[in-house]
Formats: C-alpha cells, sequence, structure tokens
C-alpha cells in the first residue's frame, strides 16, 4: 500500500512498517511530502522516522492501538459491512442529546453505550452527539486533550466500535454527531511540531500556541483539519459535526478556515446525497458563523446559545456570578430577550467582560433551528466545582419547567445525558495523565481555580482519582424509582409534543411572543397557536391566556382552563403546554 507524510522541515524519511524500514521519496508534485510503498493490511504497524529520530506515529493515522505515543495501525475501512440503510437526519426538527461515551455506562465503552440506545429512541431525541472521541492518554478523560484527529480512543473500543455504534444508532432512526477539536491537541502525545509547522506564535490561546490556520505553511495545516473532519463524515457515516470553541480559531486569511471547511462539509453532502451539518461553539454571539457563505457568512449550520442557558439559569436558581452576572440583574427579561431575539447580548454592555459584546441576529433571515437551546451541557455542569447538576438544587417541579421551556422554545433542542431522569450523579472534571508531572499541575490548578472563588481545596474533587470518573458514571436504575421516573416520563411527553406540533417546530424566531411577572415569578410565551406557562414561583400564580377555547398538551400538575377572566391557575414550581386557537 502507499504512505505518505508531510514533512517540510526533514531531509530523511523513513518507514518503518511491521519490522521492515523503507526511506521515503520526495514527491515532486507537493512541496513536503514524501511517499513510499510497503506490504501492509488491516491492523498492520507503522511509523515514521524524521532525520534518523525516534520512530513517531502517523499525524493522519486512523488508530493508536497502543495510545498516542505508540505506533500506528492501518485501517482498512472497506472491511466493515454497513448494516443500516441511512438517507441522513438533517438539523431542522432536531432534539440532540449530549453524551459521554466514558460515564454514559460504568464499562465506558462505544458498545455499552450503543446497546443502551433503545432508551433514547424511547426518549425521543433524534441525534445523538458524541463528545470528542481521539486518542489521549490514560484511559478516561472528557476527551478535549485529544490527538491523532483521525483516530478512535482505543479504550472506547477503536474505529471498528464507532461503526458498530453508528450503525446501531442509524438502524434506530438516530443520527449521529460528533464533538471534534480543532483548536488545540492535548499537552501529551501530541508529536505534530516534529513534522511540520501545525502551530504558531503568531496567536496564542489558553492552551499555549495556536493551530496554524494563517501562518507559513498554513495550507497543508488547514487540508489536515478538513481532512479529518471528512474522513469521520465519509468513512464513519458520522451526520454532524460540533466543533469546540471556533473563537479560538484565529484566522486572519481572506477566506477563513471555517468557510473552507462548511464549503467541503456541503459538497461532501452532495456528494454522498445525504445532509451533513457543522455546529459551532462560539461564545463571540457573532451571526457571520451561521450566515450563509453566499451572504458573505462562514456558512456554518449551527451555533450553541450560551445565552438561553445563562438566562434560564439564572431565573431558576439565582445564581449571580462570573458571567451570569448580566443575566441576573433582571433575569426573567434576560430570558424574554434570548426567547425572542436568540441573544442577550446583541451589542449590549457586558460588565463581565468589561465592554460592549455582541451583534443582533436577523430574525428575519436567521431560522431558529440554528440556535441550539439547553438547560445543561458538559461545560455547565463540568465546569462547576463539584458537578453539580441543577438536581443537585431544583426541586422536581422547577425540573419540569426547565424542560419545558428548554424543549419548546423556538430553538434546536439539546439534552445533557441524564438530566432526563433528573440524574442523581454528578458530572466532574476527571483526568487520567500518564505524566505524573502534568497530572500533579493539572490537580493543584483545579484546586487554585476554585479556592479563588471560596471553595476549600478537600471539597475540589481530585481530577486524577479513579473515584471522580466512577461518580460521574450515570446509574442506570434511577429512572425506574421516583422521581426520576416522574421526570424522564414528563421529557418523554414533552419531545413527543415538539415532534407533533407543527408551532413547535417553526424557524421563524420572530414568531415568539413572551409575557412575565418577574414578582410573581411566572413567563409565558407563545409560539403560533401553542401556549406555554410556566410559575417557579412556590405559590400558584394567574397567569392571564385570555379567553377562548383552550386544550392542554401538558402539565407538571393538574391545571383547569381559564376562567372568564382569562387567568390560568398554575401551581407552583409548574408548568403547563396547551393550544389556543
Amino acid at each position: 500500500m502507499q504512505f505518505e507524510v508531510w514533512a517540510p522541515q526533514a531531509d530523511r524519511v523513513t518507514l518503518h512498517c511491521e519490522g521492515t524500514v523503507r526511506a521515503l521519496a520526495r514527491d515532486p508534485a507537493r512541496g513536503g511530502w514524501w511517499t513510499g510503498e510497503a506490504e501492509a493490511g488491516d491492523g498492520a504497524r507503522y511509523g515514521f522516522a524524521l532525520d534518523d529520530g525516534p520512530v513517531l506515529p502517523d499525524p493522519r493515522s486512523r488508530r493508536q492501538p497502543d495510545g498516542p505515543d505508540g505506533l500506528s495501525a492501518v485501517v482498512d475501512h472497506e472491511r466493515y459491512a454497513w448494516r443500516a440503510s441511512w438517507a441522513g437526519r438533517g438539523l431542522p426538527g432536531a432534539v440532540l442529546y449530549e453524551l459521554h461515551v466514558g460515564t454514559y455506562t460504568r464499562e465506558g465503552t462505544l458498545d455499552a453505550a450503543a446497546a443502551r440506545l433503545d432508551h433514547l429512541v424511547e426518549l425521543g431525541v433524534t441525534h445523538v452527539e458524541l463528545m470528542p472521541l481521539c486518542p489521549f492518554p490514560g484511559r478516561h478523560g472528557w476527551g478535549y486533550e485529544g490527538v491523532s484527529l483521525w483516530a478512535v480512543h482505543e479504550p472506547y473500543g477503536g474505529p471498528e466500535a464507532l461503526k458498530r455504534f453508528v450503525d446501531r444508532a442509524h438502524e434506530l432512526g438516530l443520527g449521529v454527531v460528533l464533538d471534534v477539536v480543532h483548536n488545540h491537541l492535548g499537552p501529551t502525545g501530541n508529536h505534530l511540531p516534529r513534522f511540520g509547522p501545525y502551530f504558531t506564535d503568531t496567536h496564542t490561546t489558553p492552551w499555549g500556541s495556536a493551530v496554524n490556520l494563517d501562518a507559513p505553511g498554513s495550507d497543508e495545516v488547514r487540508a489536515f483539519l478538513v481532512g479529518s473532519a471528512l474522513a469521520w463524515l465519509r468513512d464513519y457515516r458520522i451526520d454532524g459535526l460540533r466543533l469546540d470553541a471556533v473563537h479560538t480559531l484565529y484566522d486572519t486569511r481572506a477566506c477563513h478556515f471555517l468557510e473552507e471547511l462548511s464549503a467541503a462539509v456541503d459538497g461532501l453532502a452532495e456528494e454522498v446525497g445525504r445532509p451533513l451539518f457543522l455546529i459551532a461553539e462560539s461564545d463571540l454571539n457573532n451571526p457571520r458563523f451561521i450566515t450563509p457563505r453566499a451572504e458573505n457568512g462562514l456558512g456554518l449550520h449551527a451555533q450553541w446559545n450560551d445565552d438561553f442557558h445563562h438566562a434560564l439559569h439564572t431565573t431558576l436558581t439565582g445564581e449571580s456570578q462570573g458571567y451570569y452576572a448580566d443575566f441576573a440583574r433582571d433575569p426573567f427579561a434576560a430570558l424574554a430577550k434570548t426567547l425572542t431575539g436568540g441573544w442577550f447580548h446583541d451589542g449590549t454592555y457586558s460588565s463581565f467582560r468589561g465592554r460592549s459584546h455582541g451583534r443582533p441576529l436577523d430574525r428575519a433571515r436567521v431560522a431558529g433551528h440554528r440556535l441550539l437551546g439547553y438547560s445543561q451541557t458538559h461545560d455547565q455542569v463540568g465546569n462547576r466545582a463539584q458537578g453539580d447538576r441543577l438536581s443537585a438544587h431544583l426541586s422536581p417541579g422547577l425540573l419540569a419547567c426547565a424542560a419545558a421551556l428548554t424543549l419548546t422554545a423556538p430553538f434546536t433542542p439539546m439534552l445533557f445525558m441524564g438530566e432526563e431522569w433528573a440524574a442523581g450523579t454528578p458530572w466532574q472534571f476527571f483526568t487520567d495523565h500518564t505524566d505524573p508531572k502534568l497530572a500533579e499541575a493539572v490537580r493543584q490548578g483545579r484546586r487554585r481555580e476554585f479556592a479563588a472563588h471560596g471553595w476549600a481545596e478537600e471539597d475540589v474533587p481530585d481530577p486524577q482519582d479513579p473515584a471522580t470518573r466512577e461518580r460521574s458514571c450515570l446509574d442506570w436504575s434511577e429512572p425506574e424509582r421516583e422521581p426520576h421516573a416522574r421526570v424522564l416520563a414528563w421529557y418523554r411527553q414533552l419531545i413527543a409534543l415538539r415532534h407533533a406540533q407543527p408551532d413547535l417546530t417553526d424557524p421563524d424566531l420572530a414568531d415568539t411572543k413572551v409575557a412575565y411577572d418577574e414578582d410573581a415569578r411566572w413567563l409565558a410565551f407563545r409560539r403560533g397557536d401553542v401556549r406555554v406557562a410556566v410559575n417557579l414561583g412556590k405559590e400558584p400564580a394567574a397567569i392571564p391566556l385570555g379567553t377562548g377555547r383552550v386544550e392542554v398538551l401538558a402539565a407538571w400538575d393538574p391545571v383547569g382552563t381559564p376562567g372568564s377572566d382569562g387567568l390560568l391557575q398554575v401551581p407552583g414550581e409548574s408548568c403547563v403546554v396547551l393550544t389556543q386557537p
């Protein structure tokens, strides 16, 4: 088979494959590339040595059987016999479910997670969003310190297990989204700088030198990242990618990397004949990310909406520290603004940043499904000192209100695993670094970070302690017990309503109308004929809906219909969804 590697700074490159050593030749048609042939089939181990240095894994390795520092292995993607006939499933009308393979089950493998996919079908979600799968040192971690951007973490099961997972999901009618990290690579096991200028000091990120998207050599780096993205979508039949922290992808070139990536993904979608999409994580509140390329945008298909989360979180909990401060001043107004305008910060002053932030969305041109709305995510739970979920602080009734607001809002809803049954397990920050110095640095850094916010060091879980990961695994006996079973039934009912009521998937952001009473702690909004009313106060609330025929579609607690005065009596910490033509 043909082997090739980009190593522009090397004077000599040798291929080490299954005990043989062969010198590679420069490719005269592609500067910096080296090529050569060797006998190798699926599973053959190989690596490259630069200028007689150590043997290193392939930057484009499809498999790392012994971890990031071991030899690469050949993967013949044609060997897998796909079972599912899959036409794809696009983003409009979707309900996403964020899942971490290592804690979704105690086994922590893709095969074990696949065995639990029936639960998601019964729940009613349409897509599973897998947190990052690229190899990282050790067995357990969040996945955001991965290397080998074309490979699958071996303890999860490797490439074949991912294919089995996707195949099973597609058999059940579920799309699969994969979280990918292009903005940095892990601090250990990252051998890319030895091969070429994959990173640049022209820009810096929270993780150090930036990935090289605009300095000399960046053409090949961009092609490396685009190729990796297309490989997930093509070779593993993934339906969409979530792009981590795109605001740290620093690129001053006329054609931004994200525009190049979105064009390539749209081209592949046309080639394979099924919808493919890109979802950005960004804190910039910049409409350009989700504006079509033809309109001078970057052409991404959707992005996370943290403003909705922050407004909802402060309204539910009263928290006001850090970035919550801007939303906590008038939380009901903040929530109403996000429900009708998408973002809270749309050019307004942010006290957390000390400056104005964001830009308004054009509601006449931006479809609601292009923003993802959620009450919990891996970030918003796991980056708390103790990884505590909303269920650790809120009553089942308030959790029901959070679900109602998320699943009937004009955005594409996303759930974080276990949220649907008010999981009693935390989701904490855990690592399994094999470098003792790095492990200690992460441990101490985590403690210092939260000590600055008033936490005692002994109350901050040790990321390296295996018990931290164990505590974070879902308890699958909970859905059968109360109050978890009632919450789960409520999520199922709301998701079924979202699929059944066209008004709840109407892409028109401008159609949402909101009313609220901050003092009485109620909020109601209308989307077409559907009305949603939530009472976050402990006492019953009289919510004005007007007169007219009303049909209750779902209610956390029993409710009647509005009286002749048009007031709907909603019990404390409760919610209702109804139609009112």
